[in-house]
């Protein structure tokens, strides 16, 4: 970087940035190298969250992440590669969970008005998200390779269509999932959605099975 250039710049508004919007509670804003171009090695993702919304499961391939909970509260999850198991972070406001790269993960709210800063060392995050995987997989190959059945897989995965990014989509109407004042800013094809309470987590400790990953008891 020129410093002496008169385009460098020191300053950004991130609200002039948004990565992502489902609905007027429940967006993403981003800064990286590409908007403010005296950034080192580091960008963000300013997340707005309301009570069951969820950053899709998706990995960040040239980056760490560090989620730091400003208000609200929410569950930073991760599967460890290593070790093969299913590690749930609960973060409070001045707390914060840390994402190795390229590893498996997803935040869910478990609160209203939600409010997360993710930091990442690198000066662009690159993201792969699991919705993505799920529908440009062909259904013949996901049933073919884990022994599934092919018309079940396709009217599974029929409803993804798009990223998701923040889900469930508003298309999945169900006041449970937080969707009881969703606006869709993009169109999905309609899904029932299924809840999930993070609270289960504290009444049932989690289960090992035999090849060591870990699941919850609903």
């Amino acid at each position: 970087m020129d410093f002496t250039s008169p385009s460098v710049q020191y300053f950004y508004d991130l609200s002039q940035n948004q990565f992502f919007k489902k609905d007027r509670r429940n967006y993403i804003n981003s800064l990286s190298v590409n908007q403010l171009n005296t950034l080192g090695n580091v960008s963000l993702l300013d997340i707005f969250l309301s009570k069951s919304n969820v950053v899709e499961p998706h990995t960040h391939q040239n980056a760490s992440e560090l989620v730091y909970c400003i208000s609200g509260a929410a569950v930073v999850s991760l599967i460890n590669p290593f070790t093969k198991k299913l590690v749930n972070i609960p973060i409070t406001p001045g707390q914060v969970a840390n994402v190795p790269q390229g590893w498996w993960h997803y935040e869910i709210a478990t609160v209203d008005n939600t409010h997360l800063l993710a930091i990442f060392d690198a000066p662009v995050p690159e993201f792969i998200p699991g919705s993505d995987l799920l529908r440009l997989t062909p259904a013949d190959i996901l049933a073919h390779t884990y022994c599934l059945d092919e018309a079940k897989v396709q009217e599974t995965l029929a409803p993804i269509t798009e990223t998701v990014v923040i889900g469930p989509p508003c298309s999945c109407n169900n006041v449970q999932n937080g969707n009881e004042n969703c606006v869709p800013t993009q169109q999905y094809n309609q899904g029932q959605c299924n809840t999930y309470d993070y609270t289960m987590t504290q009444q049932h400790p989690p289960q090992v099975i035999g090849n060591g990953w870990q699941y919850h008891q609903r």
